[in-house]
């Protein structure tokens, strides 16, 4: 059962404020250069010029927390940015959703300790959503179908990205296979583009009058049957490694993506015309062309951060809308989307109104 106002894939909410966004940076920079110095000897094996990971990708840099951080520990970050920017009382907050594709362990669910470090009371629902990289959206509609039925009053998403393990796991991988060919090498290309970095966002129930951002629309599409493009799975030693079809999931994830805006776009109001600015799960500079292109929408609404954080998982959609607002991209009288693709191949989209 969908909750809200529904019609196929598509989902509407009135009473669903976005009241207060919360992200934390990790403080290493790790760029692309730097990624293809430790790369040398797999570069100079397999004659590959210098800086071609920055110019397929449109990285320059990515962050990354300080050895040893836990999923959990990045989401309780950005949780703590949120109740201060807020000032929202952690006693108050009744629901607590934790939506990594990295996580601290299989059990228990990584959001107690983000409930734990946080200090939220016992009366607050927690769990955990894993959606690959739509896992905040997925966490954004799951609370505000519980704020829209009155079951809770309000809510914290949280998402906590560390891309450490992965991207030296690759790294090392690949220096010590010598039987590398410029072909076998294309299934690690997307695990040295991603970045670490944590997003919140407290949500409630909004009140006559709203100043803030409100959640007003929804769609999305699933695509399963292409779900053996990207896989991520604990190799040997306990390092962890993704293998993706690049260029397929691409494309896949395109094809999809068009029929969810259809679907998003039917909606009285939400035309390309209607939209003032689109913040996307980033992956790539190519990424964003073909969608743009193939959607019919102005790529100049697009509000990227790819560059210095490359793409952060979960937290990628969430975290550009939220520097959207902070550099004064995105505010009062405008309406925005967010443009979420993740492996699997899902989509989802959703609209945010914010009333002058």
């Amino acid at each position: 059962m969908f909750f809200g106002n529904h019609s196929s894939s598509m989902i509407s909410y009135s009473h669903v404020s976005l009241d207060t966004f919360g992200y934390e940076l990790p403080p290493r920079i790790l760029t692309s250069e730097e990624i293809e110095n430790r790369l040398a000897p797999v570069y100079e094996r397999l004659k590959l010029p210098q800086g071609r990971l920055e110019l397929m990708s449109g990285i320059r840099e990515r962050r990354l927390w300080l050895d040893g951080t836990r999923p959990s520990e990045a989401a309780a970050k950005a949780g703590r940015r949120v109740l201060q920017a807020g000032d929202i009382d952690p006693a108050e907050v009744e629901c607590l959703i934790f939506t990594s594709v990295s996580r601290d362990m299989m059990e228990p669910a990584t959001a107690s300790f983000v409930h734990n470090a946080l200090g939220l009371p016992e009366s607050c629902l927690i769990f955990d959503i894993s959606n690959a990289c739509l896992g905040f959206l997925d966490g954004m509609i799951t609370l505000a179908n519980m704020i829209e039925l009155g079951q809770v009053k309000n809510g914290l998403v949280v998402s906590g990205e560390t891309a450490e393990e992965l991207l030296d796991s690759t790294i090392r991988t690949l220096v010590a296979d010598q039987n590398l060919s410029r072909k076998t090498i294309k299934p690690a290309f997307a695990s040295l583009t991603i970045g670490s970095g944590s997003m919140g966002l407290f949500m409630r129930r909004a009140v006559e009058n709203e100043t803030k951002p409100r959640l007003v629309h929804g769609a999305w599409r699933a695509s399963t049957r292409y779900s053996n493009l990207c896989h991520g799975n604990q190799a040997s030693g306990n390092s962890t490694l993704m293998a993706t079809d690049s260029e397929e999931l691409l494309h896949r994830g395109v094809e999809t993506a068009n029929h969810t805006w259809r679907e998003f776009s039917r909606k009285p109001g939400w035309g390309a015309e209607d939209i003032d600015g689109f913040y996307c799960h980033q992956v790539g500079t190519a990424h964003a062309r073909l969608l743009f292109d193939t959607l019919g929408l102005d790529i100049s609404k697009n509000f990227e951060t790819l560059a210095t954080l490359g793409n952060v998982g979960s937290v990628s959609a969430p975290i550009t809308l939220a520097q959207a607002m902070e550099q004064g991209r995105f505010g009062p009288g405008q309406k925005g989307a967010l443009l979420g693709i993740g492996s699997g191949i899902n989509c989802l989209m959703l609209g945010i109104e914010w009333d002058k």
